[in-house]
């Protein structure tokens, strides 16, 4: 009789535990469902940030290179769009990390993600700060003594360049972020993957 309670107790007691982890494992896998949604919608609304930025930053570049393009071809008088300034030619290079932040994105390329954020530093967001620095003494010239030399549709070029800079200061600053945080989420998914 004791041997029989003792099965039906353990006959039990293994039900009960089967069941515990049964349930705790239908928890766990629900809630690395919703984890792996979540990432998943993290990394879409990155994704569309990303890709708004990269259109904001052509607009930027094809502002640049449409100064650059109308002042050496001689299409309209200096005295309207002002010869561009040193800096602007290295900027045209930051076409490259446009390009490679925008193909890395279909198909979650990690390399061209890491490629577009290194040159997106060395091609744009340097060449933005020579050039800071290199109108800052006709920035005081036109502080100091309301004197401009070049121009740009009436306006002073140097003011006009300090505006299209701070814009694309903030446009480098941010798709750098973002960028940063998709690779961490791309990582982040692979990690989880390799736990499976």
């Amino acid at each position: 009789m004791c041997l029989v309670l003792y099965s039906a107790g353990f006959y039990l007691f293994t039900q009960l535990l089967f069941i515990l982890a049964f349930r705790h494992i239908r928890y766990c896998s629900s809630s690395l469902t919703t984890f792996i949604q979540h990432l998943s919608n993290k990394r879409a609304s990155l994704k569309s940030e990303i890709r708004k930025l990269n259109f904001v930053h052509l607009l930027l570049w094809l502002l640049v290179a449409a100064q650059v393009i109308v002042s050496k071809l001689d299409l309209v008088p200096s005295d309207t769009v002002a010869e561009p300034y040193r800096w602007e030619y290295p900027y045209l290079i930051s076409l490259f990390p446009l390009v490679t932040g925008s193909l890395s994105l279909p198909k979650n390329n990690i390399s061209y993600l890491v490629i577009s954020m290194i040159s997106s530093g060395l091609f744009s967001i340097a060449p933005l700060f020579y050039g800071s620095m290199e109108m800052l003494g006709e920035a005081q010239q036109l502080y100091r003594h309301g004197k401009a030399y070049r121009f740009i549709f009436g306006w002073a070029a140097v003011t006009v360049m300090y505006l299209v800079m701070v814009a694309a200061v903030q446009v480098h600053a941010w798709q750098i972020y973002y960028s940063k945080k998709l690779l961490d989420a791309w990582f982040d998914s692979t990690q989880e993957k390799k736990k499976k």
